[in-house]
């Protein structure tokens, strides 16, 4: 017997980009299992200053930031010296793809990337 969906009343805001194959996945997981989401694309619609700075509080930038991606590698090594809250929160601004993907945003909360353990908290089984 699967587990209660506990997400189910909460509509979830889909952050991430339209060329990410993840963000695909997790848009079609979603449409599948009947969830009410919102998509915004960080490139094609922006980021708020307000959803980064609550992002950086909730997660924290270790956890917010793909440091396995081309956009960190491309990164210059100043760009990666000194790291704080601030100076990510600058880096993100200018370059919305360093943001690990997918962000999904239910209610208070933040998930972060779509492997199992998110798929689980999201109340997506498979």
């Amino acid at each position: 017997m699967k587990p209660a969906r506990v997400l189910l009343l909460t509509m979830i805001e889909l952050y991430g980009l339209n060329n990410c194959d993840t963000c695909r996945k997790a848009i079609r997981d979603l449409k599948e299992g009947g969830f009410d989401y919102n998509f915004s694309d960080f490139k094609r619609d922006g980021l708020s200053l307000a959803d980064v700075e609550s992002w950086l509080i909730l997660a924290g930038w270790d956890v917010l930031v793909n440091k396995r991606g081309t956009t960190w590698r491309g990164l210059t090594d100043s760009e990666k010296a000194d790291l704080n809250d601030e100076k990510i929160l600058s880096l993100i601004i200018k370059y919305p793809a360093l943001i690990k993907r997918p962000v999904f945003k239910v209610g208070n909360k933040l998930i972060i990337g779509y492997k199992e353990e998110q798929k689980k908290a999201l109340g997506l089984y498979g």
